[in-house]
């Protein structure tokens, strides 16, 4: 059951991270807040129609919960990861040539000034 520790810490870590209250949190999620203290206090097992908008609430990385070992190494890449998972199909298709134009001119300037 480790698994419902492992959600159970994200889920609080990530409520804190956004300042929320376990009422506030549950508002944004559309959730009752008993469940939020529920999934905090390791007594919640949630079906997928509560964790989908519990993720997607409270900004959650889906690899904290799923892949818990993994260490996110940057959370500016995780918030990225985030933003981009939102995305819609047109939308991340848009994003890929700014993108890619962007890390190009990034990387450039960094490679110059270590030369």
């Amino acid at each position: 059951m480790d698994f419902i520790r492992t959600l159970g810490d994200t889920v609080k870590k990530a409520r804190k991270r956004l300042g929320l209250t376990q009422l506030k949190a549950a508002e944004i999620c559309s959730i009752d807040s008993r469940t939020i203290l529920n999934i905090e206090n390791y007594r919640g097992n949630p079906k997928m129609t509560v964790l989908f908008p519990l993720v997607r609430g409270l900004q959650i990385d889906s690899q904290e919960i799923f892949y818990p070992g993994m260490e996110i190494k940057n959370p500016s890449v995780s918030q990225l990861r985030f933003l981009i998972e939102d995305c819609t199909e047109q939308e991340a298709a848009a994003l890929i040539p700014v993108v890619q134009s962007f890390l190009g001119a990034v990387r450039s300037n960094a490679a110059a000034k270590i030369k």
